[in-house]
């Protein structure tokens, strides 16, 4: 995957551009949004961007070793 050589830690994204880079729907940026469980993200007015570099952090933060794994708490 290629996700960390795509993201750019100063620029910021939208869901709909981070889609196709993380291989995921742009509704889940939204219900990750709701649930708190994805990454951080900005709200700038009505509209909602993710910094790059909190991308970046909070994939590190998936990391696992096992299927069992279930990070940190």
């Amino acid at each position: 995957m290629q996700v960390a050589t795509e993201i750019k830690s100063a620029q910021l994204y939208t869901q709909d551009e981070l889609a196709p880079i993380f291989g995921l729907s742009s509704f889940w940026f939204e219900r990750a949004r709701w649930s708190g469980t994805g990454p951080k993200f900005v709200k700038l007015g009505r509209k909602v961007v993710y910094r790059g570099s909190d991308l970046l952090e909070w994939m590190d933060s998936q990391t696992r070793t096992s299927t069992s794994d279930r990070g940190a708490a």
